[in-house]
């Protein structure tokens, strides 16, 4: 007999891994779809989080971007938040795949307590 798959369907590290590829939207999906899995919900969560307060964050700098004068400061800024989120995004993805519950300080904290069951 077959073993019937839950949730997703794929293996822990692999969901986890793709919980990060597009931020915190596939980290909303699997965080949907996976209800057994402590492990993908975590790294869902964790996603949602970081990947989420980046994303608003990104949004802030375009709008004060448009700001005469002081908009090269918040497109300097805009700039080093992109380049240290895909670094984050790297180190994330890489940590989920090899099976690390690797947990950020604040936004782990968080993903621990809002993906438990």
């Amino acid at each position: 007999m077959s073993e019937e798959k839950k949730g997703t369907g794929l293996e822990p590290n692999v969901a986890a891994l793709l919980c990060y590829v597009l931020g915190w939207i596939t980290g909303l999906v699997f965080f949907l779809i996976e209800k057994d899995d402590d492990y993908v919900r975590f790294h869902a969560m964790q996603s949602i989080i970081v990947f989420g307060v980046l994303h608003v964050a990104m949004i802030i700098m375009w709008v004060f971007y448009w700001i005469p004068y002081v908009g090269i400061l918040f497109m300097v800024v805009g700039s080093f938040i992109s380049i240290a989120a895909f670094v984050l995004w790297i180190i994330l993805i890489v940590k989920a795949y090899g099976g690390e519950r690797y947990k950020l300080p604040v936004a782990g904290d968080m993903a621990e307590k809002y993906s438990a069951k």
